[in-house]
């Protein structure tokens, strides 16, 4: 079943980036919507130059790019740009460059569970701002009994299971802050003359809180066998490997500007 609250019951979980105007999901407001194929599919992704992960996702994306944590709660995050409002993986046709992992945060939109007003219960929501949804559908959300169609059931199941997933996530964080492994970070590029002297000073593109490797190597016994165990030590090491992949990230935001690619410094 849907849960159907008023649409102004509904609150979404931190700040998330993408939705405009997230409603519960229901037949008696949407039986005639869905989504349609649209030209720029991911268009929608590439004003954002971050998109939240889930720990699970950190392996694939660390193929592609730096995984970094930000704010109170240490959030996952895949830098995909180093400019505010520039996604470098988003292509001009709305695509995302072959062989980039794409984000599940970004594979379940234009879906999301909101909670409800008791915050005791997760909806289901669709944005109805998205470019995708309308009338006219290639996928219908319901059937003409009302009903969820199979896409709605696929879509709905995707999202539950990127909530557990979130609190999966929620779980690693935890053991890390308690274990003390994170510390703060820099990354930044030193601009460079044709011939490779530097042409100034070092500019700074961003902080960030990191794993301290340092201080994982440190831990007593008994504490590295509580990551090994959980599973978060590969997780972690998969988040350290990404930061080589600053130098990646630079180069392509300095070939869409050219300038010649230089490389990362990191802090």
């Amino acid at each position: 079943m849907v849960d159907t609250p008023p649409a102004e019951n509904v609150q979404l979980q931190g700040a998330p980036i993408f939705y405009q105007r997230p409603e519960p999901l229901s037949a008696a407001n949407h039986a005639n919507l869905g989504v349609r194929r649209i030209d720029r599919p991911f268009g929608f992704a590439a004003a954002s130059n971050v998109v939240p992960l889930t720990v699970t996702e950190f392996p694939q994306t660390a193929l592609s790019c730096p995984i970094i944590f930000a704010g109170e709660r240490h959030q996952p995050l895949a830098m995909m740009g180093v400019n505010a409002g520039q996604n470098l993986y988003v292509r001009e046709d709305g695509l995302f460059q072959p062989g980039v992992y794409i984000p599940a945060y970004v594979r379940r939109y234009p879906f999301v569970l909101a909670a409800d007003e008791t915050r005791e219960k997760m909806v289901v929501c669709i944005d109805r701002g998205a470019p995708m949804v309308g009338d006219l559908p290639d996928l219908a959300l319901f059937d003409a009994a009302g009903q969820p169609t199979d896409y709605t059931k696929g879509c709905i199941e995707f999202c539950n299971n990127f909530e557990v997933e979130v609190r999966r996530t929620e779980s690693f964080i935890s053991l890390l802050t308690e274990l003390d492994l994170f510390e703060t970070r820099t990354a930044s590029f030193t601009p460079q003359n044709p011939d490779g002297t530097a042409a100034g000073p070092p500019q700074q593109i961003a902080e960030f809180f990191a794993v301290s490797e340092e201080k994982v190597k440190a831990l007593p016994d008994d504490k590295m066998r509580q990551l090994v165990n959980s599973g978060a030590l590969s997780q972690v090491y998969a988040h350290l490997i990404s930061l080589f992949g600053w130098d990646r990230l630079i180069g392509l935001a300095l070939q869409r500007a050219g300038q010649q690619p230089q490389v990362a410094n990191l802090n």
